[in-house]
């Protein structure tokens, strides 16, 4: 059975919970949700399997917060014998408005801690990986605070959507392959 690590970045704790820098948490709870599993604490991140068409996908969500990413992603593909193009990263993009999400085959951490980590812990920067936009409405030298900052009103209205699709996309990921969830899902 082939098997998928998707990796949704974010902090543990109540303070962070409905954070910009939080949308991969947010991500992976609505796909395990839809696929009636519970995350279980596990080593360096709270896991969940969901099983579709034959493709288990092992979600992870690090606790080792944002800065440490790297170590929990090391240690579910070792564990799990995942290789490295089945591994998809859900991450927030400053670079990208709100509202766009877009899948990738590699990159740069484009100064973004958790991705700055694993790129260390892996020696490379060829993985998947699925940008949120969260756009850059912020003041200079703000940038801090809005990501660690909540989703004002308009977006709070338009994130289940948005969410529900990153979610579709994750799993078009496992089941049709990158290539075809970039052309057929990446939203602008």
């Amino acid at each position: 059975m082939k098997k998928f690590l998707i990796v949704g970045l974010g902090n543990p704790g109540a303070e962070y919970e409905n954070t910009r820098h939080n949308i991969g948490f947010l991500t992976l709870d609505a796909f395990a949700k839809a696929s009636n599993v519970v995350f279980e604490p596990g080593r360096y991140a709270m896991t969940a399997e969901a099983r579709i068409k034959g493709r288990i996908f092992r979600l992870i969500k690090p606790t080792t917060f944002m800065n440490l990413s790297g170590n929990a992603v090391r240690y579910w593909m070792q564990e799990e014998k995942i290789p490295l193009e089945n591994v998809l990263v859900v991450v927030d993009d400053l670079a990208i408005p709100f509202g766009s999400l877009r899948m990738k085959g590699k990159g740069s951490d484009a100064g973004h801690n958790g991705l700055k980590d694993i790129q260390a812990k892996l020696g490379r920067s060829d993985y998947p990986r699925l940008k949120f936009g969260i756009g850059d409405d912020f003041p200079k030298g703000r940038q801090v605070d809005y990501v660690l900052g909540e989703w004002n009103k308009d977006e709070a209205l338009d994130l289940p959507a948005l969410i529900e699709h990153a979610v579709k996309m994750c799993q078009s990921f496992g089941l049709a392959g990158i290539n075809t969830t970039m052309n057929q899902l990446n939203k602008k």
